[in-house]
C-alpha cells in the first residue's frame, strides 16, 4: 500500500472519528438541556435549535400529534425556530402523509423535481429538507423537520443519521414533558372543581329553619362533584317563607354556574314581590337575558305562610311536587308554566292551597323518577307515589332517607346519572 493511500485512509478514519466525537458532544449536551427542563415548549424549542446548529441549516419544526381515529392525527404541538429572518416554513399534509405511512427519515435535497411530492407547492425559498420520525413504542408521535442546509448545501447521510438519533432521544423526554403537564393540569383542574363543589355547597341551606308547627328539610345529591340541581329556603317576614327546588340544564360546573346565577336571581326577586307567578316572571326574563339560548331552569316556587298554613306556588316546569294528605291520595301540584329562560316574556299562573294537619308536601327533581337499572327502565312517579303513600307519616328525615334508598336499590350497580334533590315539608 502506498504512502499516499496510508495517509488518505488515515484523514478519512480521523475525519470519521472527529465527526462521532462532534456528535457525542452534541448528543451530551443536547441530553443535558432538556434533561433540565419540565416544560414541553422548552424541551422542544431546545430541540429545534440544537438541531439547527448541529445541521448548519436555516430552520426547523417539531409537530406532535396524536391518533383521533383510523388514519387520523390530531396536532398537538406545532413549534418552529429560524436562524434568519425568512418566513416560517409550515409542514406539509403531504410530509405527514408520507411519515405516517413510512415512519422513517425523508431526505429531499431537490424538492420541486421530486416524483414523490410533485403535487406539492413548495415555498419558493425551500431548496432542501430532512424530517425524521419521533417514535414511541412503535408508534409515530411526532416529526422533526429541518429546512434548507446553509450555503445551498444537501443534507446527507450523516445528517440524517444524526437527526434520527437526535429524535430517537429527544421523543420519551418530549412524552414524559407532555404527560407531567396534563396531570398537573388534571390536578389544577381538580382542585378547581373541588373549590366550585364547597363554594356550591355553601350556596345551599346549611341547615332548614324552624317554623312553627312544621317540619322542613331538603337534600341533594349531585351525580359528579358539583351539580345543577337548587333547593333554598328564603324567609320574607316573620310568618312567610319562599321554599323552591330547581334544575338547570346540563351537568357539572356549566350547570353550577347557571345554579348559582338561579338562586341569586331567586333571592333578589324574592325580596321585591309577594306573589310567586311576578316572582318567576322576573326570573324568567332575567335568566333569559343573561344565559344563552339553549340554557334553562325548571322551578318548583312556594310562598309558605305558617299563619294562615296557605301555600302559594307556581310550577315553571317542574316535576310536579307530591302533596300528600291523610285521605291518603296523592295531588300534584303543576300549576304554572314552562322553565325558566326559554322565552324573554311568559305569564304564569299561580295557585294556593291550605295545609291541613298531618299534610305532607314532597318536592323532587328528575334524578329520582328517572334513575335507570340495568334494563333501562326509570324509577318512575308511580313507584315514587306507591312509596310516599307508605311513608307519608314518617318524619322529612325518614321520608327522604327512604327516597334515596328505594332509588338506589332500584339502579342496582348502574351509577347515578343524575342530580337527586328532595325536600319534604309537613305540618305536624
Amino acid at each position: 500500500m502506498s504512502t499516499t493511500v496510508s495517509t488518505t485512509l488515515l484523514q478519512e478514519e480521523n475525519e470519521q472519528l472527529k465527526r462521532a466525537v462532534e456528535e457525542l458532544s452534541i448528543l451530551n449536551d443536547l441530553a443535558r438541556a432538556i434533561g433540565a427542563s419540565l416544560s414541553s415548549q422548552e424541551i422542544i424549542q431546545t430541540i429545534v435549535r440544537r438541531s439547527i446548529r448541529a445541521l448548519n441549516a436555516e430552520q426547523g419544526v417539531v409537530t406532535l400529534f396524536e391518533e383521533q381515529g383510523q388514519d387520523s392525527m390530531r396536532t398537538l404541538v406545532r413549534t418552529m425556530v429560524s436562524s434568519t429572518g425568512q418566513e416560517m416554513h409550515h409542514f406539509s399534509q403531504a410530509l405527514l402523509g408520507w411519515m405516517q405511512i413510512h415512519k422513517k427519515p425523508l431526505v429531499i435535497n431537490d424538492p420541486r423535481n421530486d416524483d414523490r411530492f410533485s403535487a406539492v407547492d413548495w415555498d419558493a425559498s425551500v431548496h432542501s429538507l430532512l424530517s425524521v420520525p419521533m417514535m414511541m413504542k412503535s408508534e409515530l408521535r411526532g416529526v422533526i423537520t429541518i429546512y434548507n442546509k446553509k450555503e445551498k448545501k444537501k443534507f446527507s447521510d450523516d445528517d440524517q443519521r444524526l437527526l434520527a438519533i437526535i429524535a430517537g432521544q429527544s421523543a420519551q423526554v418530549v412524552e414524559n414533558a407532555r404527560l407531567n403537564e396534563k396531570e398537573q393540569a388534571l390536578m389544577r383542574m381538580q382542585e378547581e372543581v373541588r373549590l366550585a363543589s364547597k363554594i356550591q355547597a355553601q350556596l345551599l341551606p346549611d341547615k332548614s329553619p324552624d317554623i312553627s308547627g312544621y317540619r322542613l328539610l331538603g337534600r341533594t345529591i349531585p351525580a359528579q362533584v358539583v351539580g345543577g340541581d337548587y333547593f333554598d329556603f328564603i324567609p320574607i317576614d316573620e310568618h312567610r317563607l319562599a321554599i323552591c327546588l330547581g334544575d338547570v340544564s346540563g351537568k357539572g360546573l356549566p350547570a353550577s354556574l347557571l345554579m348559582a346565577n338561579l338562586q341569586a336571581t331567586l333571592r333578589s326577586q324574592t325580596l321585591n314581590v309577594e306573589s310567586p307567578k311576578i316572582c318567576l316572571e322576573r326570573s324568567n326574563r332575567l335568566l333569559f337575558q343573561s344565559t344563552s339560548p339553549e340554557k334553562f331552569a325548571t322551578l318548583f316556587y312556594g310562598i309558605l305562610n305558617s299563619e294562615s298554613h296557605t301555600l302559594s306556588f307556581s310550577n315553571a316546569g317542574q316535576d310536579p311536587p307530591c302533596l300528600l294528605s291523610n285521605g291518603k291520595n296523592v295531588r300534584r301540584l303543576a300549576t304554572g308554566g314552562i322553565p325558566l329562560g326559554m322565552l324573554p316574556e311568559f305569564r304564569y299562573e299561580e295557585e294556593s292551597t291550605v295545609l291541613a294537619p298531618g299534610d305532607t308536601l314532597v318536592m323532587y327533581s328528575d334524578g329520582v323518577t328517572e334513575a335507570m337499572n340495568g334494563e333501562g327502565v326509570q324509577f318512575g312517579e308511580e313507584r315514587l307515589a306507591s312509596l310516599l303513600l307508605r311513608c307519608r307519616t314518617e318524619s322529612p328525615e325518614t321520608i327522604i332517607g327512604q327516597i334515596v334508598d328505594a332509588v338506589k336499590h332500584h339502579a342496582g350497580p348502574i351509577p347515578q346519572s343524575d342530580d337527586i334533590t328532595i325536600v319534604v315539608l309537613n305540618r305536624r
